[in-house]
């Protein structure tokens, strides 16, 4: 399994070996053994998966402290385009986004510490989003920034007219008028 940093601080790309052969493929999504001999340290509690049609964009999410969530995405069926948004206040990559294509074919993840907004658009016909968390979902600790924010300028890849997005998300507010940052 080879983890490598991204141009932001402790966000990771996973890139699990694979074993193939005539009878298909295997490979381990998650060795914690793995990754705290590189020093990155985890305790996963739970897992959550989403199914998704082209042109849907979720995001962008996050649970503000003490509830805050890291998280490892890897895409089960299809592609996407994941996006993280860093929000750590001391951090020297504050407000920069890291984005990737995760599919099912590429097999990476991506590796989200807390102090970051989440999101993806779908870029095939379907897709199926499975993630781990190491902290529990807490309704009351929901925050989150709007898709189409002006400051972050987001190209998720899909044309404006093909968006599709929740009420929810449609409400979420602007990256300059979140009430919240991570001291992390």
């Amino acid at each position: 399994m080879k983890t490598t940093e991204s141009k932001i601080k402790g966000l990771y790309i996973v890139e699990p070996t694979i074993y193939g052969d005539e009878r298909g493929y295997f490979f381990e999504s998650y060795n914690k053994n793995v990754f705290a001999s590189k020093e990155i340290f985890y305790n996963f509690v739970q897992d959550n998966q989403s199914s998704s049609e082209y042109g849907v964009i979720r995001g962008l999410h996050l649970q503000k402290p003490p509830f805050a969530q890291t998280k490892l995405v890897r895409v089960l069926a299809g592609t996407i385009l994941d996006v993280a948004v860093d929000l750590r206040r001391n951090s020297e990559t504050y407000g920069e986004i890291f984005t990737i294509e995760l599919s099912a074919d590429n097999r990476k993840h991506l590796l989200i510490p807390k102090g970051f907004a989440h999101g993806f658009s779908v870029l095939s016909p379907y897709a199926v989003v499975f993630y781990k968390c190491d902290e529990y979902y807490n309704k009351s600790s929901e925050d989150g920034i709007i898709y189409s924010d002006s400051t972050l300028n987001i190209d998720w890849k899909i044309p404006a007219n093909k968006h599709i997005i929740s009420p929810k998300d449609l409400n979420l507010t602007a990256f300059d008028k979140l009430h919240h940052c991570y001291d992390i």
